[in-house]
């Protein structure tokens, strides 16, 4: 690919990148694929739509965004309270 810059972020990177890996996937013979999505932001659907143009059979599309548990905040409070 080589963009470079802001362009990196952008839904069009996504899709491009994806395109790639898929073309690449379905040549060497995968048929079926999961699909892990991670953080925020339009190129994960993006990317998702691309590899719709391929042949094979998406079986699940999960999110593995991580969630934050507050622990910075609860780590402030524990040190005003000393």
């Amino acid at each position: 690919m080589g963009f470079k810059g802001s362009k990196k972020n952008t839904p069009y990177a996504a899709q491009m990148a994806s395109e790639e890996c898929g073309k690449v996937a379905y040549d060497l013979g995968l048929r079926k694929v999961k699909v892990f999505v991670k953080g925020p932001g339009s190129g994960r659907e993006s990317a998702i739509r691309a590899n719709f143009q391929f042949r094979y059979r998406v079986t699940e599309i999960i999110d593995v965004t991580p969630m934050p548990h507050m622990a910075a905040v609860l780590l402030e409070k524990k040190s005003l309270m000393i």
